[in-house]
């Protein structure tokens, strides 16, 4: 009986040294980050220390000020964006850095964060943007031509912009990103597989704001949209001829097209449309020409 209680003891002693040690006052909180969609507000988000936050409830406050002058500031909007967030939506100044810190507190004692230096034309972003439109590009089997809308945000307050989009093939999870978009809202993928099912994204990223140099921060990804490569119209068994026979007719063929654009050059948006019709015309030639030597075989 003696030696059951003494385990016990021992036990209970354990527990409670144990549950001593978990009661500390809480790390500082780390991984603060801030972004404005407006140039008046600014949302803050920080990661919270470990120690103390699952066995001690923890407060967390925000607080800034400027950089070389001004009072501390506390943020009141909590959880705004999710957990461990803070809203400030008004009266901040441009072109004027802050300091922005987060302090921990529990019954146990407080930490405070490293202090983040920051200025709200540098950390500006936008919603994603929107109508992101995928097509075909008439019968073209290994292109689809994406393009959108700027967001809101650029046009009130006069940003410029660049773009990225990222795309995947249906069976996959892998995504490619084109990098070389620029600022313009429209773009054509080249060299996609025929027959294929590919989901488009698009993001944006404002900057010469106010005449910054620094870029914004990357929107978040645009809802994914959907479309499908026209299919390879070769019929099985049919033969091609040989390659001589049809780069011949391709140079001849290209030389009639660029005779005729060097007559109707003035216009380079022409010139480009017209050649995307003159290579429909060129894979439809080809379709009816595959099609007649199958009938013919019939």
């Amino acid at each position: 009986m003696f030696c059951i209680m003494n385990k016990v003891f021992v036990l209970c002693l354990w527990i409670l040294l144990r549950v001593d040690s978990l009661m500390l006052p809480p790390e500082k909180p780390t991984n603060i980050s801030c972004w404005s969609k407006n140039l008046k507000d600014l949302t803050c988000r920080w990661t919270p220390g470990t120690e103390g936050e699952t066995y001690l409830h923890t407060n967390y406050t925000l607080k800034y000020k400027l950089r070389w002058y001004g009072r501390d500031n506390v943020c009141r909007e909590y959880h705004t964006a999710g957990p461990y967030t803070c809203h400030i939506p008004k009266d901040l100044a441009l072109f004027t850095p802050y300091e922005i810190w987060v302090v921990a507190t529990n019954r146990l004692g407080e930490s405070t964060s490293d202090v983040v230096m920051l200025d709200i034309v540098d950390v500006v972003t936008t919603d994603p943007p929107s109508d992101v439109h995928v097509n075909r590009v008439g019968d073209l089997e290994d292109q689809l031509s994406v393009r959108w809308s700027a967001p809101p945000a650029l046009k009130d307050f006069l940003f410029q912009a660049k773009y990225q989009i990222q795309y995947r093939v249906e069976d996959s999870t892998e995504w490619k990103v084109v990098d070389n978009v620029g600022n313009q809202t429209s773009c054509r993928l080249a060299g996609l597989r025929p027959g294929t099912v590919y989901f488009v994204q698009v993001r944006c990223n404002p900057f010469g704001i106010y005449g910054s140099k620094k870029a914004g921060i990357w929107s978040e990804w645009s809802n994914p949209t959907a479309a499908s490569t026209p299919r390879n119209g070769r019929a099985p068994g049919v033969c091609e001829p040989k390659s001589g026979e049809h780069n011949n007719t391709l140079r001849r063929e290209l030389k009639q097209f660029f005779g005729w654009m060097r007559k109707h050059g003035s216009c380079a948006s022409l010139s480009i449309k017209m050649y995307d019709q003159w290579r429909v015309s060129l894979q439809k030639s080809h379709k009816t020409r595959n099609q007649v030597l199958s009938g013919d075989k019939s």
